[in-house]
């Protein structure tokens, strides 16, 4: 980097450091902006630039992970909550939930209560996987050496849901995606939870053409945030349906792999495999 963009690098790493620690402040884009020195208007576009996003979203961001820590770990009230993120009021806490999580704070602190999940285990031909479903949808699909990880990692998503070990029609739908048949993905119904982001990129993965390859950039300027390539990689890091959201199509713009949730060696495997499919 040139000595500018060391400044630049320099200024975005202390903002960010200060929001994180002055979120219950709530700050704004003026007391940020002056904290290093900066007109609002340069910071804006400086930050944006650096973090792929805006430093309101960045502190809503930050004040939604204190959050849903109080409400999952603490099992504090969603009143205590709101006061504790800095925030008016449990409206202003709903409202950051419904925009960012697309769930009330009540529905995230029940963590799937009065859901109905069924679960099976299958193998595919890059190990075993547990696939699991409620009536409306694959809610969670995920390569797991065991099966008692693969139950513990689906009930961390769901810690309040009722389990039932069941293969259903659902499920086999989506199993039939190992037998090459991509034909059929817009049969296969979704249950998921994210926010509006994470969707956006999800079903942009869903488009990337099996045997084909994508980059973080490239799937950034497909929704529309070119600058939001590390925010992409978040998301695609928290894909919970391996494999039929193939996030394993994904890759840096140099060439390599970048990270897969399920193993860098997993990922090269069902790369080769798809190019062989339909390379054969």
């Amino acid at each position: 980097m040139n000595t500018q963009e060391n400044i630049n690098y320099n200024r975005i790493a202390e903002a960010i450091d200060y929001i994180k620690t002055n979120f219950k402040d709530q700050p704004n884009l003026d007391d940020v902006a002056e904290k290093i020195n900066l007109s609002p208007f340069h910071f804006q576009r400086l930050f944006s630039e650096w973090a792929g996003t805006s430093p309101k979203k960045f502190l809503q961001y930050t004040s939604l992970e204190h959050a849903k820590k109080l409400l999952k770990k603490n099992q504090a009230t969603i009143a205590e909550t709101a006061f504790e993120t800095g925030l008016s009021g449990t409206s202003r806490l709903h409202d950051l939930f419904i925009n960012i999580e697309g769930m009330t704070p009540a529905e995230y602190k029940n963590g799937g209560k009065n859901l109905t999940i069924n679960y099976s285990y299958a193998e595919s031909p890059f190990g075993n996987i547990i696939v699991a479903s409620t009536e409306k949808g694959i809610c969670f699909m995920a390569f797991a050496e065991s099966e008692a990880v693969g139950f513990e990692n689906l009930n961390q998503k769901f810690p309040n849901a009722v389990f039932n070990r069941k293969l259903d029609l659902i499920q086999q739908n989506a199993l039939f995606i190992f037998q090459n048949d991509w034909s059929q993905l817009s049969e296969i119904k979704l249950h998921l939870k994210g926010t509006d982001f994470q969707l956006k990129v999800w079903e942009t993965l869903l488009k990337i053409p099996m045997g084909q390859l994508s980059t973080y950039i490239s799937i950034a300027r497909q929704i529309e945030k070119p600058n939001a390539s590390r925010a992409v990689g978040t998301a695609i890091g928290s894909n919970p349906v391996a494999f039929l959201i193939p996030c394993h199509r994904v890759i840096q713009s140099s060439g390599i792999l970048g990270g897969y949730m399920w193993g860098n060696t997993r990922k090269t495997a069902i790369i080769g495999w798809e190019g062989a499919q339909i390379n054969p």
